[in-house]
């Protein structure tokens, strides 16, 4: 990992782990998008009053975490595929990456069910195969945090069939992202803000 690429605070922050040179392809190949993606990270905090408020479709950690990068140009997108065999086409759309630009794909996870793991890494594979994509990002939560959510009162919201750290590191290994270079970074105790 490029370690010296990415400031202490972010290193010092969250959990991060990387799949084929992820962060230098980052890094080098797309600094523009590579600064954007450290410019959230190091400003997000995790407010209690997020966490306590829960949320409805979006909760205010994912909706914070998506202003960011909305208001720096990124997208929500939907890519447009076929497939064509012996002439005859089939449409095969991907599902919306959370936040695209210039081929980096960026996914925040924060309290869904852990299938939504299977869906980001099987749509990076498929948008790095057809060369749409060139590395995947995930923003999750460390599994630490569960800690925090029980001692506030929001333990059983945060339960262990939801997106955390240790559901998503297997799936990575197992191979389901295939070839694609992918980065995680896992928020943990240290971003926690109770007093905000």
């Amino acid at each position: 990992m490029t370690l010296s690429e990415i400031p202490q605070f972010i290193r010092e922050s969250y959990e991060i782990h990387e799949w084929r040179h992820a962060s230098a392809v980052l890094s080098k190949d797309f600094p523009h998008e590579w600064a954007d993606l450290m410019n959230v990270l190091l400003n997000f905090r995790l407010k209690k009053s997020s966490i306590i408020s829960g949320g409805g479709r979006k909760s205010p950690v994912a909706q914070a975490i998506d202003d960011e990068f909305y208001a720096l140009g990124w997208e929500e997108k939907t890519f447009r595929t076929e497939i064509t065999i012996d002439g005859v086409s089939r449409s095969s759309p991907t599902h919306a990456v959370d936040y695209y630009k210039n081929h980096v794909a960026i996914e925040t996870e924060w309290n869904n069910k852990n299938p939504f793991y299977d869906r980001d890494l099987n749509n990076f594979r498929m948008l790095f195969d057809l060369h749409v994509i060139s590395v995947g990002v995930i923003i999750t939560r460390c599994d630490e945090l569960q800690e925090i959510f029980a001692s506030i009162g929001r333990g059983t919201s945060f339960g262990n069939s939801t997106t955390h750290l240790s559901k998503l590191l297997p799936l990575i290994q197992g191979g389901a992202g295939g070839g694609c270079p992918l980065l995680i970074f896992g928020i943990s105790k240290k971003l926690y803000d109770e007093n905000e």
